[in-house]
């Protein structure tokens, strides 16, 4: 029997890709979408309620809000309308929910040119949460393969 190995797609994206490929990676996305955003959304690493997003990049239209975005990565958790999670920039940054993610892209852009955003539940705050189905996936933003 072999011993289980921790998947590479476990392991966040920037220690997936070196710098150089992710750069370049953006910059093919940018040239072909100049108007689109490269973002990449992952869950928070000690999450134990919110299911994983099958897929981790984004490309979004610059003039979305992030309430609006937000609504999009919802969409793809399937959460009920009483489920609350939290999207953070940078993994430490809460934004106003009506920046644009034009303003996200230049305010906190990494130096590769995606911008990094992780989700997590109202747990890591303290407050209590259920086991959930998440069986339907979906939303308008084009996922980047």
């Amino acid at each position: 029997m072999q011993t289980p190995q921790k998947s590479p797609s476990l392991r966040p994206f920037k220690q997936r890709k070196s710098l150089a490929t992710r750069q370049e990676e953006v910059a093919g996305i940018r040239a072909k979408f100049p108007n689109k955003i490269p973002v990449v959304v992952e869950r928070y690493s000690r999450e134990k309620f919110l299911p994983p997003l099958d897929k981790t990049k984004f490309l979004v239209p610059q003039e979305l809000t992030v309430a609006q975005f937000l609504s999009i990565i919802r969409s793809h958790m399937v959460l009920g309308a009483t489920e609350a999670f939290y999207l953070l920039v940078n993994s430490k940054s809460t934004v106003s929910m009506s920046m644009t993610m034009a303003e996200i892209y230049r305010d906190y852009r990494d130096e590769d040119g995606f911008v990094y955003m992780t989700y997590a539940s109202q747990e890591m705050f303290g407050g209590p949460r259920g086991a959930r189905d998440r069986s339907r996936r979906g939303g308008p933003c084009h996922p980047l393969q």
